[in-house]
């Protein structure tokens, strides 16, 4: 087993799936004003800043607000978001995620959170995942979004691990580019056709088997 290897997990869409709150939270939103949104719209959303999505979902509504107003609503759409994911338990953590985890934990394989969300550590509590994680490097963090390698790096530094030998479990193209950038193992989690800019891509970790971790490890 190759001691000199590292884990870095982004966490939205790989290790839980917190969209379907963003979701929840903008349809509120909407709903209050007095309209409605789509999950097809919400797809428009993903990766989009809170700025540039509620000015598009004011768009959808035909909805004018004042400044004022439209930063009341930000900070409204952000605590209904909280209060969604502070209801989150162990049950929430993806399928398949907890083996891989056990596995890196029983052979010292030190691994790290690298997510731009600014909200994870709260999840990880809630979930109880903060205890397994060598290290938590989150949006309040970094300065620089990705694909710049920056959360990433910091991660691994944290880890003590060359970047080189750091292997990223990511669901977004940024990330995956990310990854590549700072010269990682780049595994997508997701669609292939999204995700192709990833050295190797799975559905979802159910996917993944204890050799193919073995090989990323040892390799």
């Amino acid at each position: 087993m190759n001691k000199n290897k590292g884990v870095i997990f982004d966490l939205d869409g790989v290790l839980v799936d917190t969209a379907k709150f963003h979701f929840l939270a903008w349809q509120k939103l909407a709903n209050d004003l007095g309209f409605d949104i789509t999950e097809t719209q919400n797809e428009q959303l993903k990766g989009v800043s809170r700025v540039k999505s509620l000015e598009k979902i004011l768009e959808w509504g035909d909805v004018k607000l004042s400044q004022d107003q439209f930063m009341e609503q930000m900070a409204m759409k952000n605590d209904n978001y909280l209060a969604y994911i502070c209801s989150m338990t162990k049950k929430d953590i993806l399928p398949g995620v907890g083996t891989v985890i056990d596995y890196l934990s029983e052979n010292s394989i030190p691994f790290a959170l690298g997510s731009a969300s600014k909200n994870a550590r709260i999840i990880l509590e809630k979930t109880d995942l903060i205890q397994r994680f060598d290290a938590v490097v989150d949006g309040n963090d970094v300065s620089k979004a990705k694909p710049n390698p920056e959360v990433f790096l910091i991660a691994a530094e944290k880890i003590n691990i060359p970047s080189e030998n750091c292997i990223v479990f990511e669901d977004s193209v940024a990330g995956v580019q990310a990854a590549n950038i700072a010269n990682m193992t780049s595994i997508g989690i997701g669609e292939k056709s999204t995700l192709h800019e990833a050295h190797y891509v799975f559905k979802d970790f159910t996917e993944i088997d204890k050799d193919f971790i073995i090989k990323l490890i040892n390799n």
